[in-house]
């Protein structure tokens, strides 16, 4: 189970050490927990096994007021597990489900489950309305369908949406023209030149288009020289499995478990062909930025980092990244702009994948305390370990 909370009481009765007398308090609405976290630990103790505390969950969890429900199922920042509760649970007041729909952290299977079961008509329409999670999640559409509640107009954007997406080969063209028109060039160019087939299919053309933001004209491909194009060779099915799995296990492993979605995603993007993930890599989101710099294929993630929307935050978190390119890091240093940036030079420094001599290069702008640091850091090389000893006793006039 994923917890988003970062709340240290939350996460130790959410993950089973806290005593069963705290859970049963947490469940009863004793503790003295902000809204969002108590959402999140009620709608997860009303699963738990002692019967006890999941009978007290769900009594205090009826309890809340529909204002404190309806803030919750509008805001961002609430936990998806409460999304996905408040879209399932029954028939609760129509404002919230609306609310529900539209917050784009509720989960896709938890839409289809609204979408079967609702009865609120105006409900199903704001559902059908959006035609990006239909494409992503087809189970919706079929939900939707078979909803004896639906309207003329859920039902006519549902068909609609089956038939130019999953019954017919719709021609890139066409769709192209409708996304540019709508101001999305970027995407508009990837459906003209995508290459759609049963591995590949409009859908997930779509998907990945959604993740676009930047046009063929705002990027410069000058970092690529031609001996470079051999590395943009075609992949084994072993070798993209192999690059899919690392990625998601690194991800997990600093971000903790992963949404379905978020998966489903980053297979997607993956399992394109290397210069698609390139080009995706220079005009993708930050979303599929955060995907493609950890590929393993270093051309990739060298676009990334070409990618003219990439922000100083996003190279920060980069620099201290140990799954990237070491090449990434290099580039990275050797930018002036970035260079200027003491977060991101102080990240590289303490980076053990960042190549010795650019670590060297950069140290002289470190500052005496952190070069201190560096002394006593076990992530770091000997080698470097000792160059900061030896700048640090020199400032220090020893």
């Amino acid at each position: 189970m994923t917890v988003k909370s970062t709340n240290p009481a939350v996460r130790s009765i959410l993950d089973g050490t806290a005593p069963v007398q705290a859970r049963l308090a947490a469940a009863s609405g004793l503790l003295p927990l902000p809204q969002a976290d108590l959402l999140e630990v009620l709608v997860a103790l009303r699963l738990e096994k002692d019967p006890e505390i999941a009978e007290a969950a769900l009594e205090t969890l009826n309890s809340q007021e529909p204002d404190e429900l309806l803030s919750a199922a509008r805001s961002e920042e609430t936990a998806p597990s409460v999304l996905d509760f408040l879209a399932t649970s029954g028939n609760g007041p129509r404002e919230i489900k609306e609310a529900v729909v539209l917050n784009r952290n509720t989960s896709d299977q938890a839409i289809a489950t609204l979408a079967s079961t609702s009865a609120e008509t105006p409900v199903i329409e704001l559902i059908s309305a959006n035609q990006q999670r239909l494409v992503r999640f087809p189970a919706i559409i079929d939900a939707i369908l078979a909803n004896a509640a639906r309207s003329p107009e859920a039902e006519r954007r549902a068909r609609e949406t089956k038939r130019e997406f999953f019954e017919k080969e719709r021609g890139a063209q066409q769709i192209a023209q409708e996304l540019r028109a709508r101001g999305n060039s970027g995407a508009a160019e990837f459906f003209e030149s995508a290459q759609l087939g049963p591995e590949f299919n409009a859908g997930d053309a779509w998907l990945i288009a959604s993740h676009i933001e930047v046009s063929d004209a705002e990027i410069d491909e000058s970092w690529l020289p031609a001996e470079r194009y051999e590395e943009l060779r075609l992949e084994t099915p072993d070798e993209l499995m192999a690059n899919f799995r690392r990625i998601v296990e690194s991800e997990q492993i600093e971000t903790g478990e992963m949404s379905a979605e978020r998966v489903s995603l980053i297979k997607r993007i993956l399992f394109m062909n290397v210069k698609d993930r390139m080009k995706l890599g220079m005009k993708g989101d930050r979303e599929a930025r955060s995907i493609l710099i950890r590929d393993s294929n270093r051309v990739v993630a060298t676009a990334v980092i070409n990618n003219p929307r990439i922000t100083d935050q996003e190279v920060e978190n980069i620099a201290a990244m140990r799954t990237v390119s070491d090449e990434v890091l290099r580039i990275i240093a050797a930018d002036r702009a970035w260079a200027r940036s003491y977060p991101i030079i102080h990240n590289l420094v303490r980076n053990p994948r960042t190549p010795l001599p650019t670590v060297l290069q950069t140290l002289p702008r470190i500052r005496t305390k952190d070069l201190i640091g560096l002394t006593q850091n076990r992530n770091v090389s000997e080698g470097v370990r000792r160059q900061a000893m030896r700048l640090a006793q020199a400032r220090s006039g020893h």
